[in-house]
């Protein structure tokens, strides 16, 4: 029997109302906020597999497999192009082969898991570059990012990529600095990516980051080309 006094109004008890299917979007929206028009979560999962992706150096593991400290050697930079010098043509390919391979890797899951979201192609390609260059399994030491770009371009925008790999081939065959071959290829990308893409597709905003992650990564380069002091192939 109810204990309520007569006359009095009936309210019901909040506390056990059933959540109404709305309410319960509202929740998981709240539980996974949008950024962008993009999930929070799924841009945590992308950044966290691409950075570990970009981690694992290949530059290190065929080294060490040779005996070789890449640390100790050349330039000292854990790249393909020190692979090459220290150790020849075939292990330096195969270097640069698995580092374009990350970067191949890590945007074009997010393509295929999310639906082809350009969006988070391009996050999943700046995190692989990111752990490429400061690998967490090397204390946060790595390489120039170049070849891992290269992967995930092929991914996004090969035609970016056509123009960018002219660009390296005419500077390397005329200066035969490597080094400068790839400053001037990666300043080409947003150039070229302006052209195909415009300034509201994502993927103009890739070719920027990659520009400014890659020269900063060069900047020890840049000041041996000051000095004189740049190897030449």
């Amino acid at each position: 029997m109810s204990n309520r006094p007569k006359g009095a109004e009936f309210v019901p008890d909040v506390k056990h109302r059933p959540l109404h299917p709305g309410d319960k979007r509202l929740a998981l929206r709240r539980l996974n906020p949008q950024v962008g028009g993009v999930s929070f979560v799924s841009i945590l999962i992308v950044v966290l597999v691409g950075y570990l992706i970009g981690s694992v150096s290949f530059a290190v593991i065929i080294a060490r497999s040779q005996g070789v400290d890449i640390f100790k050697v050349g330039s000292g930079n854990p790249g393909a192009t020190n692979v090459k010098r220290a150790l020849g043509k075939k292990w330096g390919n195969l270097t640069f082969a698995l580092d374009a391979l990350k970067g191949f890797a890590a945007a074009g899951w997010p393509l295929i898991a999310y639906g082809g979201d350009d969006r988070l192609a391009v996050i999943g390609l700046i995190a692989a570059i990111l752990g490429h260059s400061f690998s967490v399994f090397l204390k946060f030491r790595g390489g120039k990012g170049v070849a891992t770009a290269i992967g995930g371009l092929l991914a996004l925008m090969w035609p970016v990529l056509l123009i960018g790999l002219a660009v390296w081939l005419v500077a390397f065959y005329t200066s035969k600095v490597v080094a400068l071959a790839s400053i001037l290829f990666a300043l080409s990308l947003p150039i070229a990516a302006y052209f195909f893409y415009g300034t509201q597709d994502p993927r103009f905003y890739l070719g920027a980051v990659l520009a400014v992650l890659i020269v900063v990564r060069h900047r020890s380069n840049i000041a041996r080309m000051f000095s004189g002091q740049e190897n030449r192939f």
